[in-house]
């Protein structure tokens, strides 16, 4: 994301399209490079047009990945157009520029969401690499009866039947702290749920959010005892937005709490009180962690929301009820976080972190995040809505600001400051309970946020 590759490979993109155009004859200058500019123009255009259509944007994108998309279709037209009459070098200069300029488009992208935050995340990523303490379910098994105690944690790829919600899924994954391995049976441990962004597989909390090593440190620091984690797929593809919600693009929500949680307990022994459910997420998943566990306190009593928004949408709240629930407004008011805790109630034993980015806010993308309904509505204002809104619901809970970007470098950073708290409150065993960081501002009135949301 930073440093020199970037604009390394910036700079010789730019150079490669420059001798790729070259200075040729008049016509080219005067007739075909034109033209292989405007192409560049309506490629840029388009792109925009369609992130917005589609509602995979609340904000302008960056002007850097606009820019390279755009010289990406001058690349393509200068190909197109100057093939006939370039020399055989000049071709293949031509023709080397197009995947160059695609590729800083991609960086530009990935500087904008922090997905691949260096080189070896992206390379392990694209090829499959093992994650971060992957073994295998057998080496899980065998380690337990023998009474081996890693450690780090283990981490293993599991395959959780859909019987109940007939949700077609990815495999998904789960962490096992040191402590699972102590005792056989194994203790009944607390388990947080992990939920990604929108375009995302199981593994992104492992390889862009960093969730390891994270729980790995922090078990060390507390004699193996962590909770047991479990990475779901929300999504059942990289690029279908499910928001978590039971609907057109399939019941999502009934997989993470009809499949998941049973699979959880059966497979892995943890506790199936809710006391010691938690889920976590970020962006998108933010989202749905606030949503499930208000519609769900029978089943979850802690979430992290990492940088959600105000209410499950995929663009406008009129594209949101078309995509989402097939132009039914009352389906999407069932998924409606707002909508469900004044319809519960005062509740009991609930608690939510609400994390937000504050310094260097930038433009954010779909990719990780949804806009809020409004569309002018930021993170900080959603929270702080559904903070007010839950804590007049005796919801405990607080608005905790942190520097940095809507990236995935933020939501690890989000996800590592929350976890001692997270862990203490869902009663991870040898983890004490602690309040909210000092630093969190009691939440505004109700009333007064919900002015603001409109706004």
């Amino acid at each position: 994301m930073h440093g020199w590759v970037p604009g390394i490979i910036q700079a010789v993109a730019v150079t490669v399209l420059l001798v790729a155009i070259g200075w040729r004859s008049p016509r080219w200058r005067t007739v075909w490079l034109p033209l292989s500019i405007l192409v560049g123009v309506a490629t840029a255009a388009w792109a925009r047009w369609y992130l917005d259509s589609q509602g995979l944007a609340g904000d302008p994108a960056p002007r850097s990945l606009s820019i390279w998309v755009g010289l990406t279709g001058v690349a393509v037209g200068v190909v197109i157009l100057g093939w006939r009459r370039g020399r055989w070098w000049r071709r293949g200069v031509s023709i080397a520029a197009v995947p160059l300029c695609l590729l800083c488009a991609a960086l530009a992208l990935n500087q904008w969401v922090g997905y691949f935050p260096t080189v070896q995340t992206a390379w392990n990523q694209l090829t499959a690499g093992p994650l971060p303490d992957e073994t295998d379910a057998a080496t899980v098994v065998a380690m337990r009866q023998s009474g081996t105690i890693p450690e780090t944690g283990k981490v293993v790829q599991v395959d959780i039947d859909d019987a109940q919600s007939h949700f077609k899924h990815r495999r998904e994954l789960v962490y096992l702290p040191p402590a699972w391995f102590a005792t056989n049976p194994a203790l009944r441990l607390p388990t947080v749920m992990m939920i990604g962004g929108e375009f995302n597989t199981p593994a992104d909390w492992l390889r862009a959010g960093n969730a390891v090593k994270t729980i790995d440190e922090f078990a060390a620091a507390h004699k193996g005892n962590a909770p047991v984690f479990v990475f779901v797929d929300s999504g059942g593809a990289f690029n279908n937005d499910t928001e978590c919600v039971n609907g057109n693009r399939g019941n999502a929500a009934d997989h993470l709490t009809k499949d998941v949680i049973p699979f959880m307990v059966s497979q892995y022994g943890v506790s199936s009180n809710p006391a010691n459910w938690a889920v976590v997420g970020w962006s998108m998943g933010g989202t749905c962690a606030v949503d499930l566990t208000v519609m769900h306190p029978e089943l979850f009593s802690t979430f992290e929301d990492i940088a959600g928004d105000l209410t499950p949408n995929s663009g406008t709240k009129a594209q949101t009820v078309a995509r989402l629930f097939n132009g039914n407004p009352d389906a999407w008011a069932q998924f409606d976080p707002s909508t469900v805790i004044k319809r519960h109630g005062p509740y009991t034993g609930v608690a939510g972190w609400f994390a937000v980015n504050g310094a260097q806010q930038q433009p954010r993308m779909r990719l990780v995040a949804n806009p809020g309904s409004a569309r002018s509505n930021s993170q900080t204002v959603a929270a702080n809505t559904l903070c007010g809104l839950s804590s007049a619901h005796s919801i405990s809970c607080a608005v905790v600001t942190q520097t940095g970007k809507h990236d995935w470098p933020f939501a690890a950073r989000a996800f590592a400051s929350a976890l001692p708290w997270l862990a203490g409150q869902i009663g991870t065993p040898g983890v004490p309970r602690i309040p909210f960081p000092p630093s969190a501002p009691p939440p505004p009135s109700p009333s007064r946020q919900l002015q603001a949301a409109r706004k």
